[in-house]
C-alpha cells in the first residue's frame, strides 16, 4: 500500500472518529439506575486505530521522515488526530524545534528554535487592517499557499498601543483558544511589554500537582499571563541621524541558555525540578552547575543591536544580512546577546545573531531566529518596530 493512500484512509478515520465524538457530546451524561451503558462493541472501530504498536510506530515515522515542509506536513498533525494511541506515539516521534529545525504543532511556536542553523520566516503588513502575518517560509510562494504560523492586530488606546497576537488571522478576541498573546507600547512608542498567555490546561501541566477547576479548564477563558520580555528603543534626543539603538531583556530567558552547554542547562532545569543530591556526593554536571549558578542562573538575557558599519561609497550604515534583506529601511535589525565581558564567553557568542528582520519589498519583511527565542517571542519582538517612533528617529 503507498503512503499516500495510506494518508488518504487516515484523513477519513479522523473524519468518522470526530463525527463519533460529537454525536456523543450532544447526550445527556448524567447516571440513571433504569438505563444500560451502552455496549462498546456497538462503536464502529477502523482497522487503522487497532494497529500494532510496532507497525503504527514504523509508519507515523515513515509519514514524520517524508512530510518535511508545509503544506505536506499536515500529515503529521492528521496522524496525531487519528485517536488517543496515534497521538501518544505521533508526539514521541516528532521532536522539538530546537532539535529538528522544524514546526509541526502550535505549541512549537512556544519552543525554542534550532541551535545550529536558524528558521527562516516573512511578515506581511497590511495597512488597511492594521494586521501582521508571520508566515513559514524563506518568502512568499507564486501560489500564496504558505503555512500561516501567527497573525497580530494593531489596535491604538488613549495611553498605549496593543498588538494582540493570535493563530488565526480571522480571529483576535482574547476570550478564543486561538489567543497567545500581546504586545504593549507606553506612548512614547519607545517602551513595550510582551505578555505570554497561559491557558488552564499549560498551567495544569507545569503544576501537576495543583487542582484546577472544570470550568478554569475550559480553552475559551484565558487563565492569565505573565511577562516574557520587555523591550526599550533609546531615545535620540540629538536627533542624530542613524539605526535604531534598541535592548530586549526577556525574563523567561536565563542568560546561561547562550553560555552554557546544553547538557549543563538540563543539568540546571533538573536540578531546580528535582531533590538535592546525597550529603557528600558530587558529580561533575552538579560542579558545573555551581560554578555557573552565582552568576548566570538569576541573570535574564539581554539582546542588543548588533553594531553596523558605515558604507562610505552607499553613505549608509551597513548590514551582513547574507541575503535575506534587501531594501534599506531604519525597522532592519540584528540582535545578538549582551554578555559581560566578566563571563567565560566564546567570541562567537558575543557575534552570533539570535533574530534578525528586515525588509525585502512592499509590506513584506523577513524573520528569522534561533535558539534560545521562540516564534511567538521573536514575532512580538519584530513588530515592535512597526509602531511609530517619533522620539527614537532623527
Amino acid at each position: 500500500m503507498s503512503l499516500k493512500s495510506i494518508l488518504r484512509d487516515l484523513k477519513e478515520v479522523r473524519d468518522g472518529l470526530g463525527g463519533i465524538s460529537k454525536r456523543s457530546w450532544s447526550k445527556s451524561s448524567h447516571i440513571a439506575p433504569d438505563q444500560t451503558a451502552p455496549q462498546l462493541e456497538n462503536v464502529p472501530q477502523s482497522p487503522w486505530a487497532s494497529l500494532p504498536p510496532e507497525l503504527l510506530h514504523d509508519i507515523i515515522r515513515r509519514v514524520e521522515e517524508s512530510e518535511t515542509a508545509w503544506p505536506a506536513r499536515a500529515a503529521v498533525v492528521a496522524c496525531a488526530s487519528v485517536c488517543k494511541s496515534w497521538r501518544g506515539i505521533t508526539m514521541e516521534i516528532v521532536r522539538i524545534p530546537e532539535h529538528c529545525g522544524k514546526l509541526t504543532f502550535p505549541i512549537s511556536l512556544k519552543q525554542a528554535g534550532p541551535r545550529d542553523s536558524p528558521i527562516q520566516c516573512f511578515i506581511k503588513r497590511n495597512r488597511a487592517t492594521a494586521t501582521y502575518i508571520l508566515y513559514y517560509g524563506l518568502m512568499p510562494s507564486e501560489t500564496e499557499n504558505d503555512k500561516l504560523l501567527l497573525a497580530a492586530r494593531r489596535i491604538r488606546r488613549a495611553t498605549c498601543t496593543d498588538f494582540i497576537i493570535s493563530l488565526s488571522a480571522r480571529n483576535f478576541s482574547r476570550s478564543s483558544s486561538t489567543y497567545v498573546g500581546k504586545l504593549r507600547s507606553g506612548f512614547l512608542g519607545t517602551k513595550f511589554t510582551i505578555y505570554d498567555n497561559q491557558t488552564a490546561s499549560s498551567i495544569a501541566q507545569a503544576q501537576p500537582n495543583r487542582r484546577i477547576h472544570s470550568k478554569q479548564a475550559s480553552l475559551k477563558l484565558p487563565a492569565n499571563s505573565y511577562t516574557a520580555g520587555n523591550i526599550t528603543y533609546e531615545l535620540n534626543v540629538l536627533r542624530t541621524r542613524g539605526p535604531r539603538r534598541m535592548h530586549c531583556v526577556m525574563d523567561s530567558i536565563p542568560l546561561s541558555s547562550v553560555i552554557a552547554e546544553p547538557s549543563v542547562v538540563q543539568g540546571i532545569k533538573e536540578k531546580v525540578s528535582s531533590s538535592p543530591s546525597p550529603k557528600g556526593e558530587t558529580s561533575s554536571t552538579d560542579k558545573e552547575i555551581a560554578d555557573i549558578s552565582p552568576s548566570l542562573l538569576d541573570q535574564p538575557l539581554v539582546l542588543k543591536n548588533k553594531s553596523p558599519r558605515w558604507h562610505e561609497q552607499l553613505q549608509c550604515w551597513c548590514l551582513n544580512f547574507k541575503g535575506r534583506v534587501t531594501v534599506a529601511s531604519v525597522k532592519n535589525f540584528q540582535l545578538v546577546a549582551d554578555i559581560d565581558s566578566s563571563l567565560d564567553a566564546s567570541p562567537e557568542e558575543h557575534d552570533r545573531v539570535i533574530l534578525q528582520f528586515g525588509k525585502i519589498g512592499k509590506d513584506i519583511f523577513t524573520m528569522d531566529y534561533r535558539y534560545p527565542l521562540s516564534a511567538f517571542q521573536a514575532f512580538a519582538i519584530c513588530i515592535s518596530s512597526f509602531d511609530t517612533k517619533p522620539a527614537c528617529e532623527g
